[in-house]
Formats: structure tokens, sequence, C-alpha cells
């Protein structure tokens, strides 16, 4: 009988395998052969047993090497190890990466480099080594900045590494890869100034003659500056004494060299045998091309990438595009065989994004973006003046030049017309007549060349709207499992991709919407791919009798449909050809399911995402060898992918679910009947319009007649499709950003151009408000001007109490001002020493102290006050914050970001109480944080706005959701008109006045502000008369219910403040009621809610994915705002912070954002980009932020911190400026007191194999390490039976397999025990950035290369969390040599590398000083500390509860003996509970384990330098929430999957 496939259990390793192919373990080697690979299982002491690693030993290591250098060594070392025998790579990582670690560069190369001397080999292993480093990501140009003369020495002779010498293909791919990296690196001052010549001007020198008039033609600026560089060239020759030849400058044929270098490997060396080709200029496929060499095409792809680096910045793009063209070598690549060969797939993608650069819509010289009116003008002048020429000259172009440009703009029509003409005339035409290319190209003798020159110059190209518009929004099965655009996780930075880079600089806003468009879609067509190959598999797919797909298994995420229709297709809009939009009707099931996940199905809702499969499995099963060669889609039997989004859902009976618009009302809302769903979508109608041409043209296959599955995702992980939509809506939008901001956001001009300083309308005088605590505060703010003080009247005032009012001038002086990143400021504040001269005289500041007017009668009308002491650098960045222009501020961990930022938005609200600002962060958490701080200022709760899902997460009883602020004013509404009636009472007035806002308002003209008018009036004359005010103030009665009396009658002017502080209380309160009008006047919900947000709110806060989601919904009811806030700025996505700018129509042409504030650290971690791929070779990762500094825009740096010890704080504030501490942290006693039972405060304690084993990686990329595992734990255990609270110490590590390992061990160590229970969080490091905890025990868990930690920005978020107490586990000598770590790891090796203990502390306090050791007790091992726990418990417990030991002992015991024969990772009950009564008795401020530290069950997850598949790598379970033997149920996995 015929097997059917799809009956047996399905194989989740080999499905993952093939996704993600861990490399085999090899057979151990002792001594690796020179040149050999090392293996993957490697171990550190087998890299220490390497042969490199004794060299550098002997040699180079800090240890031990003293050796004079010997250039034969790095001869021997480059020949033996770097250079590569066939094969695609270009150096054998493996050795590459154990010379890296080692320092050869920074201790060896580097050092004894000499630019006369200095071999072949010298230059190249550096070559390689800088490559190496950038490969890793890690900063690859600081080691040479301690000799910059020598560094650009350095460069200058890799340009001339070439000269007289013949490379290999590997070493002209490394030399490659090493230009590619420079021009990648145009913020380095020495590497810019070196390369850019290369792009200057003087590299026309090597244009074609023809070529070379033409673009002097198109740009007779140009004429002038030629001529001028001409002349300057030659003087200079005739002063040296020769005779001028641009051909013999470096500047003039470095790129056309390498060009027609690159023309000729592409040409002879691809194929190395003699290739075919038949009399139709058809490669014929002979033996000639079986045979590739893998390692040309490597160096064609490569540099095809470094082309479109060059011509996608403005500085290289100028001058070289024209050198491009004139070589024509987009043409000669189209016509390569290469090109055609299954082997060029990655080669003829690069080759395409090369033609869009070449041809971009952007005036080279100007850098202004061409409309597409003026694309189309440019083209049609181009084709007109060809056809005179054709007219006049050439009698068989006769009709071409007759003809309209409508039937000839065509590809193929433009060749058949000029087909026509013999070789001979059509070489004529191109090389002599239009001087397209030379005569002397020797490709000018190939007719196919020649009519693709002609026709890529002629014909007419696709405007980036059209092609953006015309591009689906979802991914289809083609564009998922495309290697070169969406790679696979395990990326490894070695080849290049088909995709757009975010550097530096973008060409145009279009050139830089269309990246980001690109990256994201195809990010998001990642996690969609990971999520299918989730589901698929366990709905076992088969085929039945009848031969149709049929299901067996069951997936949470994945059901089968039982019907599909297309409801209705619309016809185009006018101008397009796809239609207006395609409903479809899907029908499934439901009944399979228990309730929990009926529940999930039955929460659709519109707009949801959904995904539409065609899976038709093959009949029988793979063979392994065919399995092994098979693509994804065919093991998984998966045909097609739609995407579609909901427009609504219905029950089996027809009735409308979850509907959000008002159709079903509340109270008529009922469950949902019956197990079948139909849900109405909407196709993507570009996609179907190319689905239904090509069944049309081609005879493809009805896609939407075989979809069998419908696929659904996380709501939270499913908002792509609107992000792309705005980002092409705004591709649709002409001037979209402040004329301030524009050129600086991309990326050229004055990097200083959009600072205040340089802005037009500042704020002269700004009123502080509660910014300063008193006199002396100020003075301490402004410590380079003499600060005088004086009244509202402009006398001198001796004894100045806030609030103060200041007239800014317009350059302020100080350390406070805000510098590009690679300035110091001559303010070091760190130390408090004014490097300014003291000699000179100090500019005069003047400062109005000025007296608020009384606010009111009532405790509820005070003001709030700021409590903050603002550093000088704080009130820096709050007068950058309020005045118009950009502003970035640089937070340092514990600074106080939050309070400055809270502090900008306090001052600028009362500064300019008519503009609104839109606050923007990443997360809710850091949202709510600066949420609940601006409601501790005097700023109005009703002009407080919060937008999003994380509201219900506010810490306060009041509601700043929509709805919530709507039903407030409602409430306040009420409460005000209760008041009008009884000041109308009290004016013996009928109480009517009160009914609505509007009578309301009537009676305030009438009545209140009349009565007012007069009493002021009878006031001027009586001003003499002490108690007239007590006695005549019109509204005595009203007051008289205040706590203490309003009127003295001691004093006119007392009073007289007193009776103005009363009438203000009744104009805030006719004011407040005037707002409330509009509520009264609008009926529905949603118009109230609209009103409140465009006109009511003052200050509106969400989140970047907020924003982006709803940003059509803003357009739509006209949202406006003046100024942007945004916090966490450098975790946002590039795309996610331009967004935000962008939630408001234009007026009149222009934007009205006045402020843009940027808050953020870039020296912690980046955003989550969870492909390596778009992290490594896209840059994906950089934030605007971060963009930003690199671009030199000045910054204003936090420079004192308030979180952490000052001896904590040293281990990371050398990443900064002049990072120092707050008077805070220096006096505090909680600073001064030792941790007890501690010998030090942070200690890095080496741990060494534990059992034999140092990490393990049970599934790729997922790191363990038991021994620190065990470790950390017992040091936590320690901690908590000396009495620390488990609420006050969290477990960090660097990977996630780490992380699921610690939780086991607690899990068997902690839980049980409630006196000891689980710590506040265990949990990476990624995801613990910005957050912080007294007490961090921190497991870096490598032992064989330093993985993702050389990442410094990891390292400083690692060290920063820490209050009081920090303990690195690791394994010291893997970390201690790592260059880019070093500057924390001396300083924690400074202390011994084993834990000291302080053992004659037994409670969690000490009254020892943090500087006293106290006696030391060094812990050897793992098994000592536990031992040391054991005997500690014992001793504290045994005399008061020995029933209570001995179960806890023999349990431990009997666990740990089991240990052994633990698995590395398995599932846990995530329901255990946390500490119980026992451990709350104990520890009274214990709080229960968060939803972090439940153990969730555990997960097959990547994580690890691999794929460091976002800043913390995403786990994913093994079996995720599916099962294919049991059906689910209410209890189902549901809660476990955690979203950390």
């Amino acid at each position: 009988m015929t097997k059917v496939y799809g009956t047996g259990t399905y194989d989740f390793k080999r499905h993952r395998v093939a996704e993600y192919p861990a490399e085999l373990p090899a057979e151990k080697t002792v001594a690796a052969k020179p040149g050999g690979a090392v293996p993957s299982t490697i171990t550190l002491s087998e890299i220490q047993r390497d042969r490199l690693t004794k060299i550098a030993a002997e040699n180079w290591s800090r240890a031990g090497g003293t050796k004079p250098f010997e250039p034969e060594l790095v001869k021997e070392i480059y020949e033996t190890e770097l250079v590569v025998k066939g094969g695609r790579k270009p150096v054998p990582l493996q050795r590459v990466m154990i010379l890296e670690v080692s320092q050869y560069l920074e201790n060896y190369l580097w050092p004894n480099f000499d630019p006369e001397t200095a071999t072949f080999e010298h230059v190249m292993s550096m070559i390689i080594m800088v490559n190496e480093k950038f490969r890793e990501n890690v900063a690859a140009w600081v080691c040479f900045y301690d000799r910059k003369e020598l560094f650009k020495a350095f460069l200058e002779r890799v340009l001339r590494l070439k000269e007289g010498r013949e490379l290999s293909i590997a070493e002209k791919t490394n030399y490659l890869v090493f230009m590619i990296n420079a021009f990648q690196s145009l913020e380095d001052e020495v590497v810019s100034e070196t390369v850019l010549r290369l792009a200057s001007l003087q590299s026309w020198h090597s244009l074609s003659y023809g070529r070379f008039q033409m673009e002097l033609c198109l740009n007779m600026d140009l004429i002038k500056k030629w001529k001028r560089m001409m002349k300057r060239e030659v003087k200079e020759a005739s002063t040296r004494g020769e005779i001028f030849d641009p051909s013999t400058k470096l500047e003039v044929k470095f790129l056309r060299n390498l060009i027609e270098e690159f023309l000729e490997v592409l040409d002879s060396k691809v194929f190395p045998q003699q290739q075919c080709v038949n009399e139709d200029d058809e490669v014929i496929d002979g033996n000639g091309l079986e045979k590739v060499d893998d390692a040309c095409v490597l160096y064609c792809e490569r540099f095809m990438e470094f082309l479109i680096d060059l011509l996608s910045q403005l500085p290289t793009r100028r001058y070289l595009r024209p050198l491009v063209a004139d070589v024509a070598v987009v043409a000669k690549c189209h016509l390569s065989a290469l090109y055609r060969h299954e082997k060029g797939k990655l080669f003829a993608q690069l080759v395409d994004l090369l033609q869009f650069y070449e041809k971009f819509e952007i005036n080279d010289h100007a850098g202004t973006q061409l409309t597409d009116d003026e694309v189309l003008q440019c083209n049609y002048d181009r084709f007109l003046s060809f056809q005179l020429l054709a007219f006049k000259k050439i009698p068989k172009l006769q009709e071409l030049a007759l003809a309209n440009i409508g039937a000839i703009h065509k590809r193929a029509d433009l060749s058949k017309k000029l087909s026509v003409l013999s070789p001979e005339e059509l070489k004529d035409l191109v090389c002599c007549k239009l001087k397209l290319i030379s005569e002397e190209d020797p490709w000018s003798e190939r007719v196919d060349f020649l009519i693709e020159v002609m026709v890529s110059f002629f014909e007419k190209q696709q405007s980036q709207k059209e092609a953006i518009n015309a591009l689906p929004l979802y991914p289809n099965e083609q564009i998922m499992w495309d290697e070169s655009l969406v790679p696979s996780i395990n990326y490894s930075g070695e080849g290049c991709l088909a995709l757009p880079k975010l550097n530096l600089q973008f060409l145009t806003l279009h050139d830089y919407l269309l990246r980001n468009f690109n990256l994201f879609r195809l990010e998001s067509t990642y996690e969609i791919r990971e999520d299918l190959q989730e589901a698929i598999p366990h709905l076992l797919a088969y085929i039945n009798i009848e031969g149709e797909t049929a299901f067996r298994g069951w997936s949470r995420m994945a059901v089968p449909i039982k019907e599909f229709k297309i409801a209705e297709v619309k016809q185009p809009n006018i101008g397009e050809v796809k239609p207006s939009s395609v409903t479809a009707a899907v029908t499934f099931s439901i009944s399979s399911y228990k309730a929990q996940i009926r529940s999930e199905w039955n929460a659709l809702k519109e707009h949801d995402v959904l995904f539409l499969l065609s899976i038709q499995p093959s009949f029988e099963p793979l063979s392994a060898e065919e399995a092994a060669k098979a693509s994804v889609p065919q093991r998984l039997g998966l045909q097609y992918v739609r995407g579609c989004e909901i427009i609504e859902i219905r029950d089996e009976e027809g009735i409308l679910m979850n509907d959000f618009t008002g159709r079903i009302k509340r109270d008529e809302w009922k469950p949902p009947k019956g197990e079948l769903r139909t849900v109405t979508v909407a196709l993507d109608t570009a996609q179907y319009h190319m689905d239904v041409g090509n069944i049309a043209e081609k005879g493809a296959e009805d896609v939407y007649g075989t979809f069998n599955v419908l696929i659904r995702r996380k709501p939270k992980e499913n908002n792509f499709k609107a992000i792309l939509e705005s980002i092409r809506d705004l591709m649709n939008e002409y001037c979209i950003v402040p004329d301030w901001l524009h050129n600086v956001f991309l990326g050229y001009g004055n990097p200083s151009a959009a600072q205040w300083t340089n802005m037009p309308d500042l704020l002269e005088m700004v009123d502080f408000k509660d910014t300063f605590l008193d006199a002396d505060h100020l003075k301490e703010s402004f410590p380079d001007y003499q600060v005088c003080f004086i009244n509202s009247d402009g006398n001198g005032n001796l004894h100045p109490r806030p609030p103060f009012r200041i007239r800014l001038p317009r350059m302020l002086k100080g350390g406070s001002n805000a510098l590009p990143g690679n300035k110091t400021s001559a303010f070091d504040s760190a130390n408090g020493v004014n490097m300014v001269d003291d000699g000179c005289e100090k500019e005069k500041l003047v400062v109005e102290a000025y007296t608020p007017p009384d606010p009111g009668p009532y405790p509820q009308d005070q003001p709030k006050q700021n409590t903050v002491r603002f550093t000088a650098t704080q009130i820096g960045a709050i007068i950058s914050g309020i005045q118009p222009g950009l502003t970035m501020v640089v937070g340092p961990p514990g600074t106080g970001k939050t309070d400055t930022a809270v502090q900008i938005l306090n001052v600028l609200y009362h500064n300019c109480p008519s503009q609104r600002t839109l606050i923007i962060t990443h997360s809710n958490q850091a949202l709510n944080d600066l949420f609940e701080k601006i409601m501790l200022r005097d700023v109005p709760a009703r002009y407080l706005l919060r937008l999003g899902q994380g509201e219900q997460e506010l810490a306060t009883d009041l509601d700043f959701s929509r709805q919530g602020r709507v039903n407030a004013m409602l409430v306040r509404r009420l409460e005000l008109l209760s008041e009008v009636e009884r000041l109308a009472r009290s004016l013996q007035l009928p109480e009517d006045v009160g009914y609505t806002c509007e009578t309301a308002g009537y009676f305030w003209l009438l009545h209140v502000y009349s009565r007012w008018e007069q009493f002021l009036a009878a006031c001027a004359e009586n001003e003499d008369k002490a108690t007239f005010v007590k006695d005549r103030f019109p509204f005595k009665e009203f007051f008289s219910n205040t706590p203490h009396p309003v009127f003295m009658g001691e004093s006119f002017e007392k009073d007289m403040r007193a009776a103005k502080g009363c009438f203000r209380h009744l104009k805030t309160m006719f004011q407040e009621l005037e707002e409330c009008r509009a509520f009264e006047l609008l009926k529905s919900t949603a118009d109230r809610a609209n009103y409140l947000m465009t006109k009511q709110a003052k200050i509106v806060a969400m989140t970047c994915t907020h924003a982006a989601l709803k940003r059509k919904d803003f357009l739509q009811i006209g949202f406006k705002y003046d100024n942007l806030l945004m916090e966490e700025s450098a975790q946002i996505l590039e795309i996610e912070t331009f967004i935000p700018m962008l939630l408001q129509r234009q007026e009149d042409g222009y934007a009205r954002l006045k402020r843009c504030i940027l808050i953020g650290d870039h020296h912690q971690l980046p955003p989550v980009v969870k492909n390596m791929a778009f992290q490594k070779y896209s840059h994906m990762d950089q934030s605007l932020f971060t963009r930003f500094v690199r671009l030199g825009i000045p910054y204003i740096e936090l420079n004192a911190q308030g979180r952490a010890r000052p001896s904590i704080a040293k281990l990371y504030n050398w990443r900064y400026r002049d990072l120092g501490d707050l008077p805070y942290v220096k006096e505090e006693a909680i600073f001064h007191r030792a941790n007890a039972g501690f010998s030090y405060d942070y200690q890095l304690i080496d741990v060494p194999d534990y059992q034999g084993k140092g990490e393990t990686a049970p599934s790729p990329w997922f790191y363990q390490n038991e021994g620190e595992a065990e470790y950390v734990v017992s040091v936590y255990m320690y901690l908590r039976l000396l009495g620390y609270p488990a609420n006050k110490i969290s477990i960090l590590t660097t990977y996630n397999g780490q992380k699921l390992l610690i939780r086991d061990v607690i899990n068997r160590r902690c839980v049980p025990y409630d006196f000891i229970g689980p710590p506040s969080k265990v949990t990476t490091v990624d995801k613990f950035q910005g957050q912080q905890n007294d007490f961090i025990l921190l497991s870096l868990v490598r032992t064989r290369f330093v993985g993702h930690l050389r990442d410094v920005r990891r390292l400083v978020v690692a060290m920063s969390r820490a209050r009081l107490g920090l303990y690195v586990f690791c394994r010291r000598s893997l970390f201690e040599q790592c260059y880019e770590l070093q500057p924390t790891f001396q300083h924690l090796l400074q202390r011994p590398d084993r834990l000291a203990l302080n053992l004659d502390e037994i409670t969690s306090y000490t009254e020892r000083r943090v500087e006293d050791t106290g006696p030391i007790h060094l812990v050897s091992s793992v098994d000592e500390m536990i031992s040391i726990f054991n005997w500690r418990y014992q001793e504290r417990y045994m005399r008061h509860q020995p029933d209570h030991y001995m179960p806890y002992l023999s349990a431990y015991e009997e666990q740990n003996s089991q240990q052994n024969s633990m698995p590395m990772h398995h599932d846990i009950d995530t329901n255990i509970p946390a500490a119980t009564d026992g451990a709350a008795r104990d520890m009274p401020h214990e709080s229960n384990v968060e939803e972090d530290t439940k153990m969730d069950g555990l997960i097959n997850g990547q994580n690890g330098d691999g794929p460091l598949n976002s800043n913390e790598e995403v786990d994913k379970k093994a079996s995720r929430d599916d099962e294919n033997d049991v059906l689910p149920d209410s209890k189902s996995n549901e809660g476990t999957t955690m979203e950390e």
C-alpha cells in the first residue's frame, strides 16, 4: 500500500534545523593545522592550545609577549592562516576570529606599522582585521586614533596597495570590503578626508571625451569649477618642475581602474572555461558554464554593493555617477552570463538596485528631489533632441523621428526601431553622435550592448511613487523564502545582500522612505515567515483518498478553511489599473477548539491581518536526500501565501461580532452563535491585479481557488500593515518635513543648523516657574555669568526668591551647551572645575524675581511645585528644549532624563499656553513614568491625554484615556455648574443660570465680571482705607467656606492681592466651563473624543507604535501639534521616530512643527531588529538619535548620575564625556555602608568549568552555562539567608538559554522553600534596559568566544543596572583580553577574581564602611558556595526549627544528586507560587514573583551571537502553543508564552 505523507508525528527538529543549519560537531583537534578551520565545538582550552594563540602569547599578548617585531612572522601568519586556497569565502573566518580576539591588530600590526617599510602582507593583514571588526559590529577605527598622522599614511598605503601587484580574487574581495567599510564611515574625519578625494571632480579626467562634454553642458556651473581646478593643478605641477599629467594621479584612476578590473573578472573569470555563445547571443548551457568560480561571484556581488553605496550617498554620487554611466556598468552586467545564471540571482538583484540608484530622481549637483513631472519632462526633452538628430542625420530612423513618444518609449518598441541600423551605423550613433560610450570600449562592437545602452538611456522609467503604489503590502511566498532578500537567522556578515542600507545620509526624503519601507516590509516578512513555519507543521497535512488535501493535526494559530469566495471586485480608480477594492468571504469552523482558543478566534476584529494559505503536500514523503535539497515551502507543501485584512466577522447566524463602529449598540450585544465563522476580508488589490494578470497572460493557476488554511498572528506583532501604509502615504505627499529640519535630517549642511541658537522666533524672556529652588540654585546653573537679580519694576533685588524670569542671550556660555559628539565641554562638571579663564570679566545675566499672583483661596488652587535641584547641564537642556529647533539630550543611566523632560514640558506649557505638545516613547512603561511625573507639576489634568493600550497601567486614580477624559470633563461640568448655582445664590440671583455652560457664560459677563469691574473702580478711589476690600468685596459670601479667612483687614495691598486671587479662582472656573461647552453640544462619544484630542488637550502622549498605527486617523480628524518630545529615542527604529513628526497635515505647504526634543542614550542598546541580516548588513537597528549623533549634530549630555554608588558608576562612566555623581550618592548613608556579608560592593567572579563543562548550546545559539547558573543562584540564596529582600535582587544574563536555565535552578532550589522564594526578576540584560535594582547578579555565560557582549552598548546596560551591589560571574581569561571591554574589566580585575565574603556578618545590616573589606573569605568554587549556604542555614535555623531544616537539606541533597542527570532545559510548571506567607513574614517588603520570573516552559529559542535576534533574541516554544495528540482545553498553554 502506498504510504501517505503526513500520517506520522511531525519531526520538529528536522523542520527547525532545515531552516537554521547548525554546524555539525567536528572532531576535536588539539592543535589546529595552519589554515585549518576551528571546529564549531572548540573550547577555550583548545583555543589556548591553538598554534595562533601560542604565537600571540609569545609575541604580542599583554601577559607575556615582549619579543621584537618580526615582519617575517606577519608574512608567515598571512600566508599560512589568512590566505584562502579556493572556495567562496575570502578569509578563513575562524582563524581570523582567533587572531582578532588575541588583539593582533591593536597589539602587533598597528603599533609596528611603518608606511615606508610595511610589507604587502602587513597591510593586507590589517585590512582583514579591520573588516572583521566591521563584521562583528564593533568600533573599527578606535585603535588608530592614538596616531592620526600615521592613520592617514596607512589609508594612503591601502589606496596604493595594488600598484605593480596582481592580487588574488580573495585579496581583491577583502580589499573591496575594506573600501566599502571606509565609504560607510564618512563621519570619521580622517577616513572621509582620505576616501572622498577618490570621488572628487578630479575623477572626471578619466571620462571619455564625449561623456565629459555632455556632463559639462548639462551643468554649466561646473565649467568654472573645472577651469579653476585645472589652473591650480597645472600650477602645482609646474612648481614641482613636472609636466601636468592627470592620468598619474590616484584620484583620477583609482575608481576607473577598480571598475575595469571588475569588468574583466565578470567577463572572463566567473566562468573559468571559455563560454559558448550562439548567433542569437544566447549563452549555451555547455560544459563551459557548468563550473562557476564562487569566489569571483562573491567579488562581483561585493562590487555591486560598493557601487550602490557610492551612488546612494550624495558626496560620492555627484561625480561618480557619470563615471559609472560612461563605462556602462549596468548594461554590461545585464548582458553578462552571470546575470542570467542560476548562481547569479543575488548578483542580478544587486544590478537592478544599482540601476535604480543610477537613474534616481535627483539633481546630483543641487541635491534637490525631482518631481514626477520634472523627470517626465527631462525624458521627453532627451527624446525630442534624439528625434531631431535622427530626422536630420539618419535617414534610416525616419520612422522613429516622426513617431509620437508614446509609441516608442517602451523597451521593446525602441529596440525594434533601432534594429534597422547596421552594426557600424549603430556604433557611429551611440559612440560618435550621442557620445554615450567611448569608441575605444571593446564592448562597442557588440550590437546587443549598443542597443542596451540606447534603450536604458531613453526608455521611460517607472517613477518611485508608481513603483511603491503598485507594490503589495503583504508578502507572498516568493519574497518570503528568497534568501537574498529575507535571509535566515544565521547570517554571519560574510556575504552581501540585495537590501538597502540605512547609513548616515540619504539622497532625498523619497529615498529615505523607500529604503525604510523596503526594510520594514522585509523585517515583518521575516517575522511572518517564522510564524508560518511554526504553525503549518502542526496541521499535519496529507493527501486523502479523493486526492485532496486534508489535515490530521491542529494548530492554535491556523484553521482549515471550509469555503472561500471572492465577493466583490470594484472598478479601478481613475488613473490606476488595479481594482479599487477586492473583498472575499472566508468561512471556517472552530468546533475542534476548546473554550480558551475559541475565544481567541472569536476576538478577531476589524483591521486585524490574516493570511490565506494554499497547502498541497506531496503524496509520497520526501526522502532524506530530497528533503535536504528541497526549499522550506516544498517541505511544508506550501503553494501560495496571501495577506488580507478583516472588514467584519459574523457568526453562524450571520450576526455581526466585535463591532466597534456603533452599528450594534452595547445593550443589544449577544454572544456569538454556532461554530462556523465567516470573515469578510479585504485582499491586497495590487497583489490581486498581478495574480489575475498572470492567469490571463501566462495561464498560471488561479491562486484564489486553492486556499485551504487561514492563519492569524498575535495582535502585538501584527501591526506591520498600518506602518507600511503610513510610509506609503508619506511618499505620496509633498514637503513633509519642516524646512529647518530638512537638510539636517537627510545628513547634509551645517550640523548645528537646527540648534536653537540658529533659529528665528526665539523666546527672549522665559518664565522658569518652579525650575529653580532658590537664588543659589540659579547662580549654580549659570556659572559663567554674573547673575544680577531685579524686581518687576527694574530695581535691584537683594533677597530674590523664585519664580524667576530670565532674558536669555542668543549664545549661552558654559558647559551646559550642546556639543557635537567629538567635542568635550570647557566646564568639567564631573570634577566641578571651571576651565574657563577666571581672569576675564564675567558677562551679566539679568534675572527678574517676580511675585506670582495669588492663585486662589482654596488648597486645590495652589500650584504643585518641583522639588528636583536640577544640575547646570539639566538647566541647559531645559533652556534648549523650550526654544524652537532641534534639541538632543543624551541621558546616561540614572541622570534624570525623565525629570528633565517633564520640566521642559512644564515650562513650555506656561510660556506657550496656546501650543500643543506630543510626547512619544518606545515603551508603555516609560510613557507612564513620564505621565505620572507630569501630573505632579503645575499642568492642569484636563489638558493631559494618554492614547494607546498602556493607559490602564498608569498608577493613578484618574483616567487619562480619551473616554476617561471625556467622562472627567462631563463630571467636572456638573461640579462647576453647581458652583455657579452657589455663586448665583450668594449674589441673590436666580439659580437657573447654572443650567448649561452657555447660560453660565452669560451669567459671567452680566453679573460676575461687571461686579468685579465696579469693585475695581471703587478700590481705585479708596486705596487708603485698610478695610475697604474686606467690606466691599462682592463675592465675600461665596468664599465664606475657605479653610482660612480670606481678608484680614490689616492692609489694603494684602487684601487686594487676596481679592485678585479669589477672582482668579472664579475666572478659572468659568474658563473651564467654556471648555466644557463643546462636550455639552457634541452628543456622540466619538465626536467628543475627537474634540478633546484636536482642541482641548495641550499635552498628548502615546507610544511610537500607536503613532504609526493611527496616523491616518489623526490626519482625518485634523490633529495638530507644535512640539514633539521623544523619550527613549535611541531605542526607537528610525522610521518609527520619523512618523510621529508627521501626524498632522501641512498648513499652506508649511510644517507646523516648531520644536523637536529627542532624549535618549546611544551608548545603551539600540532598537530591536529580529533578523540579524537587517541588523548587521542594513544597519536597521540604527536609531535616528544615533544617526544624528554620528552626523555631529550637537547634543547636551547630562553629567551627574544619582543611581549607583560612585565606585560602581566607574565601571561604565568611561563611556561618557564627563559623567560624575550627584551630591546625593556621595552623601547618603546607604551609599557609604558596605553590603553585609560581602567584602566588596562589586566584583568579577571567575567561574571555571563545572563538572567538566563551560558553555553549552543544546540547540544553535541557545547558550547555557550550568556552573554560572548554580553559582549565581547559590549567591542569591546566601543573600536571602542574610535577610536581603527578594524584591531588591535581580538576576541578569546575556542569553535566553541561560535565563531559562537559571529559572530552572531557582524553581528547583528556591521556589519550594518559602524563606527564599524567587528574586524580583530573572531576565536578560536587553530586557532589563531602563530598569534598576539594588543588587544585580550577572551571568555572562560564554567561555569560548566573547559573543555579543563585545557590543559595548550591552556592557554599559549590564554594568549600570545596580545601585548598591554588582557581582559578575564569567570566565576571566576570555573577557579580560577583549579589547572593546578593557576599561570595565581592568577596573573589575583590580579586585580578587574569587567571591570575597565577610562571614562575620549574619544579617543584611552592617555599620561597616564600603571601603573597609573586613575579614575576607575567598570562595574557591561553586560547591564551596553551596556548602557555605548550607552551613549558614544550619547555624541560623537548626537551633529554632530542626524539623524545618531536615526536609530542606535532604530534599536539597536529593535534588543535587539528580543534578547530573537533569536535562539542560525542560518544561516547567509555570504556576509555581511565589514566596508564601512565611516569606512575607520573614521579609516584610518582599514582592510577589513578577510575571517575568514565572518560569516559562522551555523553548528551543534562538539566541546568541549568531542571530542576536533582537536586542534580546526571540524566545520560541519548541511546540509553541500547539499539540498534535491532545485537543486544547481552556487551561491550555494560554499565559505561558511570556512577553517579557
